[in-house]
């Protein structure tokens, strides 16, 4: 009986946090080249190894790093710099809601440094790991995660201390790298979707493409990206039950 037990416990824990920490590793030149490039434009935009290394700590978000630096070398004023961070990063908050139902079991705490720490690329990989059928649980959750964590952070620093030497970036292709890797995180999904479920994520696709140039008629292009997000992903879920 407490043999059957711990097999049972085994099956339930497969996905360990050694194991999250590898699933991470190929998101890694992502991670790598675009955090080697935030250090170089945040070198550009007069910030300081320090500052970089705080903001890629605190902020933990390529794009909203990139955009906080055009805006501090543009003199934007602090409010404007903080709503739209805020703006950008919100996305975060509908990754977070997506995955939380496979970690209702966990504390408050555990939850919030999941959250906390939930990229557009480790959604990826979760999602990827829930389409298959497989259990995912907070040990693999954060061995992912702060893989990624760590790997930005040293990236971004070692992108400001070299920064100097690789005034353009682009040549190398850095600029495609994030672009590549999520297509590739794609791939992966489609391959694991039934058809019939296939046709529906295409036709939700079109439709945030479709509502968000209606929406760009009236509100700031940002904004519409987030509104034809909520909007379709609603859609989706009711659809899909």
């Amino acid at each position: 009986m407490n043999e059957m037990l711990k097999v049972i416990d085994m099956e339930e824990n497969i996905l360990t946090f050694h194991q999250g920490v590898k699933d991470c590793i190929p998101t890694l030149i992502g991670y790598i080249s675009i955090g080697i490039a935030a250090g170089i434009v945040g070198v550009s935009s007069n910030l300081s190894i320090l500052e970089i290394a705080l903001l890629s700590t605190l902020v933990y978000a390529g794009a909203s790093q990139f955009i906080i630096c055009a805006l501090l070398v543009s003199g934007s004023p602090i409010s404007v710099i903080i709503l739209t961070t805020f703006i950008v990063n919100l996305r975060n908050f509908l990754l977070s809601m997506t995955l939380a139902p496979h970690f209702t079991k966990y504390s408050l705490m555990k939850n919030i440094g999941i959250g906390a720490l939930v990229t557009d690329e480790s959604f990826g990989v979760a999602i990827n790991k829930i389409i298959k059928g497989e259990k995912i649980n907070d040990q693999w959750m954060n061995g992912l995660n702060i893989t990624a964590y760590i790997s930005w952070i040293i990236s971004c620093v070692l992108g400001a201390i070299f920064g100097k030497w690789i005034s353009n970036p682009e040549i190398f292709g850095l600029d495609f790298a994030l672009t590549a890797m999520f297509l590739t995180l794609l791939v992966l999904q489609l391959q694991s979707i039934k058809e019939g479920k296939l046709k529906l994520y295409i036709s939700l696709v079109l439709y945030v493409v479709i509502t968000m140039f209606l929406l760009c008629m009236f509100v700031p292009s940002h904004i519409a990206i987030i509104l034809a997000t909520i909007i379709v992903a609603t859609i989706g879920v009711m659809r899909d039950k």
